[in-house]
């Protein structure tokens, strides 16, 4: 190990903390405990990009002792504040918290941007990859919704659609980010299921449960990506998909399909299919038309070209692609997976290494500098 570039590396890490909110001190102590970690790790398992690693092992560790002090302060202001005994409330502040940021003067871009910076914990910098939009960009919208709701009274609380949004963002970037808030995402969404009846609610938390679900099984060794197709499935926890299906289920029988139904039920494709090549495309290309129907994003129009690529094939895949906008996030590399499966592994090598460029984190940047080189190593043998 090279001591001497950790050394280097340490006032970098620190001012990107700070950047992102830490003060000195405490942006000083995360960083001591990454570099223990590093120490203790990178021996047997060094990572690619030395920066990225100390930054995101720092940040994790700067939440959590903030997360603890917050804790710590909050069980000592109880204690002395010495409430009365009595029943202790199922459900905490937060959920409601979510409800007021997403303010009727708001927006409902500039209502999520704003509750997944104040209340969900996100950076800035997070959720402008979740918007797929500059950073300052997403900096500019934050500080404008903080002006706008700046001296109103907090109490007309959003709207339902709005504060789905933010649990399922929040829900998606603790899912495949540097910040676990997954968990925190599912546990609110309960609440939410509980006390209303909406079969949109219910969507949301089958889709939440059933891609949970996965988790284990979707990073290897060194947070290593593993895409669906090699993943272990008997690593799946089955209680959840069978939890999920039921929710599931329950909320399309009230008949008001939405978008979050129609994604937990390709979800649930996915969960019950033996295998990548046992799952029914078809079914999911018919479900990916309905989500259309209800949400035309570009990335449902993406996502629906991979599943058209397994179920007819990867030139009609490829038709569907054409399609869209070749800047669109994943793109390149959903071109390269119908281009390889196409047999056209030239341009497929080149296409996964360009993808690699332009990938948003280093696990994904990785699994995608593996895929091109698994498919020169195929081009010399």
């Amino acid at each position: 190990m090279n001591e001497s570039l950790l050394r280097e590396l340490v006032p970098a890490v620190i001012g990107v903390l700070v950047r992102r909110g830490a003060d000195f001190a405490a942006a000083e102590d995360a960083v001591q405990e990454a570099l223990i970690r590093a120490l203790e790790t990178w021996p047997d398992d060094p990572p690619r990009d030395a920066k990225a690693w100390l930054v995101a092992t720092a940040w994790r560790k700067f939440l959590d002792a903030a997360r603890a002090e917050t804790s710590r302060r909050g069980r000592e202001l109880a204690m002395e504040a010495e409430p009365p005994a009595g029943p202790v409330p199922a459900t905490d502040d937060t959920l409601w918290l979510y409800f007021l940021c997403a303010h009727p003067s708001l927006s409902p871009g500039s209502a999520v941007a704003l509750t997944l910076r104040a209340v969900g914990g996100l950076t800035t910098r997070q959720i402008a990859t979740a918007y797929l939009v500059p950073e300052a960009t997403m900096a500019q919208r934050i500080s404008r919704a903080k002006r706008r709701i700046a001296g109103l009274p907090l109490d007309r609380p959003g709207d339902l659609t709005t504060v789905l949004r933010v649990l399922y963002l929040v829900f998606n970037e603790g899912y495949g980010g540097d910040v676990d808030l997954a968990a925190e995402a599912i546990r609110l969404t309960r609440q939410l299921a509980a006390s209303t009846d909406d079969p949109e609610v219910a969507g949301l938390l089958a889709l939440m449960l059933l891609h949970h679900a996965r988790r284990a099984s979707r990073t290897g060794p060194g947070g290593r990506l593993v895409p669906l197709a090699e993943q272990d499935r008997s690593r799946w926890d089955t209680g959840l998909i069978a939890e999920g299906v039921t929710i599931l289920q329950t909320a399309l029988a009230r008949d008001r399909l939405g978008e979050y139904q129609a994604q937990a039920a390709i979800a649930a494709l996915h969960a019950d299919a033996p295998s990548t090549a046992e799952t029914d495309w078809v079914q999911i290309v018919e479900w990916y038309d309905e989500l259309l129907l209800l949400s035309d994003s570009p990335v449902v129009r993406l996502n629906r070209a991979v599943a058209v690529g397994e179920a007819d094939g990867p030139r009609a895949g490829l038709a569907a692609l054409a399609e869209l906008d070749p800047e669109l996030p994943r793109h390149t590399a959903v071109r390269a997976y119908l281009r390889e499966r196409a047999g056209n592994l030239e341009q497929a090598a080149t296409l996964y290494a360009e993808a690699s460029r332009a990938a948003t984190t280093v696990p994904e940047r990785d699994h995608l500098t593996r895929e091109a080189a698994r498919i020169r190593q195929l081009l010399r043998s």
